[in-house]
């Protein structure tokens, strides 16, 4: 026998059972897309250009389909919303949820702002899509449809019940977003479903659009990644690549250099500097290691506000866990 036989709240509906559903292409007028640098909404989902991707590293071009933090917001009546969703391959991990990796998520504007609406869960084999629905309260009201932390995205159809009416959706409070550059971490690695990456929690919560740069294993703060995030225009920017450095003498070869080219294109921006949270962990590498990785990163900020920079801002990546359990606080001694 199935769980899902026993408990109905694991079961997971692969059916929709809707009639007078109306299709509508990411890309409608419909709708805004955020989180790409590039114009998108028809599908592939890209968060950086191919020919800038490719110039970084095979890796870059490869994750840069990948689509953490990616949003469509909408302003509907329809009584529910619904996707349907195309790839060419479906992403699993071993120690992270399919809604995490291959879900989205539903939020709508409330009292309190984006309230969490439901997560529209893929089947656990749905090797080149799904479909899903989730019920709304009804009348007009904003929405946002976060998008899968790592995988592809071919095409997103949105499907709303046939004679539902549009408004124009709601803006977010700064015209320019906030850049975040980094790991799998900085990508959404763990997380259970799209909404509890990092960057996805304080775009709500602090109603801005936000970039999500986040390349698993392949943050390495190059020369040629450092000049696209310059060319980025961005309301704060958020350098948290230390995971990826493959030593410390390769995050003390880039990490100045980095932060030097981004603000001389940029000199008036805030610049956030943050170490790894899992420090104290001695997993991925002896407390030691880490202790001198931070130490690295802090030497840029202190570099940087030596040198007049009163924007610069460090976050010590070791407090982040400080009052949980050193290895509780993650998945596997790295992702949260």
């Amino acid at each position: 026998m199935k769980i899902s036989d026993i408990d109905k709240n694991l079961r997971v509906e692969e059916t929709l059972g809707i009639d007078n559903i109306k299709w509508l292409s990411a890309g409608s007028p419909e709708f805004r897309l955020y989180g790409s640098t590039i114009d998108c909404g028809h599908g592939p989902f890209l968060r950086l250009s191919p020919e800038k991707s490719s110039a970084v590293s095979v890796n870059v071009d490869c994750l840069s389909r990948h689509t953490p933090g990616l949003r469509l917001r909408l302003r509907t009546d329809s009584p529910y919303v619904a996707i349907h969703a195309e790839w060419k391959e479906q992403t699993l991990f071993p120690h992270m949820p399919v809604t995490g990796v291959s879900g989205f998520d539903l939020y709508r504007d409330g009292e309190a702002g984006q309230e969490f609406a439901g997560t529209f869960t893929p089947p656990f084999n749905c090797p080149h899509g799904y479909e899903s629905v989730l019920p709304t309260p009804g009348g007009m009201q904003d929405l946002v449809v976060e998008f899968p932390l790592y995988n592809e995205v071919s095409k997103l159809f949105i499907g709303v019940n046939e004679g539902s009416r549009f408004e124009a959706p709601a803006s977010y409070a700064l015209p320019l977003p906030v850049v975040f550059y980094g790991s799998s971490i900085t990508q959404g690695g763990c997380a259970s479903r799209p909404g509890c990456a990092y960057q996805n929690m304080l775009s709500r919560g602090l109603n801005i659009d936000i970039l999500n740069l986040g390349f698993s294993g392949s943050a390495l703060g190059e020369e040629a990644m450092a000049k696209i995030i310059a060319d980025i225009p961005m309301a704060l920017f958020v350098c948290d690549y230390d995971h990826n450095a493959h030593t410390p003498e390769h995050l003390e070869a880039t990490h100045y250099p980095l932060y030097k080219t981004v603000r001389e294109r940029q000199p008036d921006i805030p610049y956030v500097i943050l170490s790894k949270p899992d420090g104290r962990s001695t997993i991925s590498s002896p407390v030691e290691v880490n202790m001198r990785r931070r130490d690295i990163i802090r030497a840029t900020y202190e570099r940087a506000k030596a040198e007049g920079d009163n924007n610069v801002y460090f976050i010590d990546g070791f407090s982040l866990f400080e009052s949980d359990e050193t290895f509780s606080a993650t998945v596997d001694g790295c992702h949260p």
